[in-house]
């Protein structure tokens, strides 16, 4: 743990992996000049805390390194000594932000698919969605403001996190078309129907604080899940049925 002294009163950061903890207050008083000296890796995960903190409240246009060095109560040298250029500062937050559950992710969802248990991977893929959202609500108004000012953030974020997961999904869903268990259409279609119910229950909740929903993300993954999986399945007739 930091504990910064600041002329006007004091702050104290804590600094801890998948952000669980956020610096409390008092981030635009400048600091004295002496510090405690981090740790490297601790350093870097304050410098990346920071980062997120300014740049989902004012967006990336809006946030210097400069506001960012003051901000964590280093020099900019330092900023860059961990960070080289930009792009290395936004590849660092999605890793950060995503806290390296990507293996996680595909494995048990994989199983899932293996298994050919449908409630059991659009549930899984839904509630981890939004459980990110719930743990790192930055994770939101970065993506609207990167995308808003047309930001690398927002193409890197594309590229690393959501065009794989689309094209896994697409591919167990034409999969599962191909076995007639789901109706014939486009794939990408059904990808966008279903990630754009769970991507918009977080965005109405997080960011515009909606009170009309008042249901666990357990909960809600498998409503979602059995929404779409109601419209896609191919119910036999009643003439098979009979015979």
């Amino acid at each position: 743990m930091l504990v910064i002294n600041y002329k006007h009163g004091s702050s104290i950061w804590r600094a801890a992996c998948c952000g669980k903890d956020r610096m409390l207050k008092n981030t635009d008083l400048v600091p004295k000049v002496a510090v405690h000296k981090m740790p490297s890796p601790q350093r870097r995960h304050q410098i990346i805390q920071v980062a997120m903190d300014l740049f989902s409240r004012k967006g990336f246009d809006g946030t210097t390194t400069r506001e960012i060095s003051k901000a964590a109560g280093v020099s900019e040298a330092i900023i860059f000594r961990h960070f080289a250029t930009k792009e290395d500062l936004y590849a660092a937050i999605i890793d950060f932000l995503i806290c390296d559950e990507s293996a996680t992710f595909y494995s048990e969802i994989g199983q899932a698919m293996q298994s050919k248990d449908d409630m059991a991977v659009f549930e899984s893929v839904a509630f981890k969605i939004l459980e990110t959202h719930r743990r790192e609500p930055e994770l939101l108004r970065l993506l609207l403001y990167s995308g808003l000012e047309g930001h690398k953030l927002s193409h890197l974020f594309m590229e690393t996190q959501v065009r794989p997961v689309y094209e896994w999904l697409g591919n167990y869903i034409a999969r599962r078309m191909s076995e007639k268990i789901f109706r014939k259409t486009d794939p990408m279609i059904l990808v966008r129907a279903f990630m754009g119910m769970v991507s918009h229950h977080s965005l109405i909740r997080i960011i515009y604080k909606d009170p009309l929903l008042q249901k666990t993300n357990k909960e809600m993954a498998r409503e979602f899940s059995k929404v779409f999986l109601e419209g896609v399945l191919i119910r036999p007739s009643r003439k098979k049925r009979s015979s």
